[in-house]
């Protein structure tokens, strides 16, 4: 670690403003900062999926629904 008098200055100055550097570029990353980031885009795709997925159980509802009343029709002729 920095432990001599110019070592900080020498060594660890840079490497923390190196750090500081990378932590403030991923925390706009996960942000945004005035465009959408991680996080918001991550929210959407969530979003996205529960229409999805509620959207595929409509469907399939309906595609079982449709057999049921063909199968009936075919069984019971009317």
């Amino acid at each position: 670690m920095c432990n001599g008098t110019g070592q900080y200055e020498r060594v660890c100055k840079g490497e923390f403003a190196s750090i500081h550097g990378k932590l403030d570029r991923l925390d706009e990353a996960i942000r945004g900062n005035g465009k959408p980031g991680i996080q918001l885009r991550l929210d959407r795709l969530e979003k996205a999926e529960a229409v999805r997925s509620r959207l595929m159980w409509i469907i399939t509802g309906s595609v079982v629904t449709l057999a049921v009343a063909a199968l009936w029709r075919l069984v019971f002729g009317g």
